[in-house]
C-alpha cells in the first residue's frame, strides 16, 4: 500500500512537470493556437446564426370565460406548437432566453347543442404573432384544432362495472365483485346524459388468482364524458371450494288429494363444491328436489330421475345419489283421511 511520502512524492512531481509544460515555448504556442481556434469558432458561430432556419415552438395554452356552472368533460389541451422561420439569432433567443405567456382559449360554445367548443387554429394565429419578433414568419400551427367538451351542470349517478375477464385458479372461485365506490357521478352533455347505464373501469385481465386480489381502477369513458372520481378501488375477494353432502327430502306436487307418493328412498343425497365461507350457511334447505304428478304418472316403469328444481347459484359440481327411485302412488281410503 502506498503512504503519505508516496503520495506525496507522486503529487509534487505531477505538479513540477504541469508548471515546466505551462512555462516551456511549447505551451506557448499551444495557448496560440487554441486563441485562434476560439476566435475562427466564435466567427464561424456568427456567420451560422445569420442564416435563416425553420423550428418549432411550443406556447402555453389556457382556458378563458368558462362560467362557473360549467364542467370540462375532456382533458384540456395545454400547449399549441407552432413552426417558425428566422434568423438563427432570433430562433436561438426563443429558446434559450424568451418566454411565452399563455395562449387564452375562449369559451366559444359551438351552436350543436353538443357541449362542444371548438376553436380554429387560425383563430389563434394573431395572439401567437403578438408574441414573436416582427421578422419572423409563422409557417404552421398544430394541431389544426382545439377541441373540448364541457357539462352545463348535467349529471347523472351510475353503478360502477368490471370490464375484462378476471378468473380464479383451480379450487377457488370469486366470490363477489367490490368497488369503493360503486357508483359515480358522470358529467356529460345535456344530449349524452341520459345514454349513460354504467361506469366500466379499463380493461383487467388477470387469471389463476388463488388471494383476494385488491387494485385502483381508473375508469374508462368516451369522449366528452368525466367520471366523479375518475378512478375506485376494486377488491376481488376469492374464496376456496370445499364438498358437502346434504340429505334432500323429496317432495311430490301436483297430486290431487286422494293420491299420495311414496318414494324409495324418500331422500336424496346431494353433494357438491362450496366456498368455505358459505359452508355453514348452504344446507338442505337450500335444494328443492320435486316429483310432479303430471310426469310420474305417464312413465310405464316404477323409477323417476331426480333433478333439482332449486340450488345456490355459487356452487358446482353438484351431483344426486341415487340418481333414480322408485316409486308407488297409493290411493287414500276414507280411513286413512281420518
Amino acid at each position: 500500500m502506498l503512504d503519505r511520502e508516496d503520495i506525496g512524492r507522486s503529487y509534487r512531481k505531477v505538479v513540477d512537470k504541469l508548471r515546466d509544460f505551462l512555462l516551456s515555448e511549447r505551451s506557448r504556442e499551444f495557448f496560440i493556437f487554441l486563441g485562434f481556434l476560439l476566435v475562427a469558432g466564435v466567427f464561424w458561430l456568427l456567420q451560422t446564426l445569420d442564416d435563416e432556419y425553420e423550428t418549432e415552438l411550443t406556447l402555453p395554452l389556457k382556458p378563458r370565460g368558462v362560467p362557473a356552472e360549467v364542467v370540462i368533460t375532456s382533458d384540456l389541451p395545454t400547449a399549441l406548437r407552432v413552426r417558425v422561420k428566422d434568423k438563427g439569432t432570433m430562433l436561438l433567443n426563443y429558446r434559450l432566453g424568451k418566454s411565452f405567456y399563455p395562449i387564452a382559449m375562449d369559451f366559444e360554445p359551438s351552436d350543436d347543442d353538443g357541449g362542444r367548443v371548438s376553436i380554429p387554429s387560425a383563430s389563434l394565429s394573431k395572439k401567437v404573432a403578438e408574441q414573436l419578433n416582427s421578422s419572423t414568419r409563422l409557417l404552421d400551427i398544430k394541431p389544426d384544432t382545439l377541441e373540448y367538451y364541457y357539462s352545463a351542470g348535467t349529471a347523472k349517478r351510475v353503478p360502477v362495472r368490471l370490464k375484462g375477464d378476471v378468473s380464479a385458479g383451480r379450487e377457488y372461485y370469486l366470490s363477489d365483485t367490490l368497488f369503493t365506490p360503486d357508483s359515480v357521478l358522470v358529467y356529460a352533455p345535456r344530449v349524452a346524459v341520459d345514454t349513460i347505464t354504467a361506469a366500466y373501469t379499463q380493461p383487467i385481465y388477470r387469471t389463476d388468482i388463488s388471494d383476494t386480489l385488491r387494485l385502483t381502477v381508473p375508469l374508462q369513458f368516451g369522449k366528452g364524458l368525466k367520471p366523479v372520481p375518475s378512478e375506485v378501488e376494486l377488491m376481488l375477494p376469492v374464496d376456496m371450494y370445499t364438498e358437502k353432502t346434504v340429505e334432500v327430502p323429496l317432495v311430490g306436487t301436483g297430486f290431487p288429494t286422494d293420491l299420495v307418493l311414496r318414494t324409495f328412498p324418500s331422500k336424496a343425497n346431494v353433494t357438491f363444491k362450496v366456498g368455505i365461507s358459505r359452508l355453514r350457511s348452504v344446507d338442505e334447505g337450500s335444494f328443492h328436489i320435486y316429483v310432479p304428478y303430471e310426469e310420474v304418472r305417464l312413465l310405464n316403469d316404477e323409477k323417476y330421475t331426480l333433478r333439482l328444481q332449486h340450488m345456490p347459484g355459487d356452487i358446482k359440481d353438484v351431483r344426486i345419489s341415487p340418481e333414480q327411485v322408485d316409486f308407488l302412488i297409493e290411493q287414500l281410503t276414507p280411513t286413512d283421511d281420518k
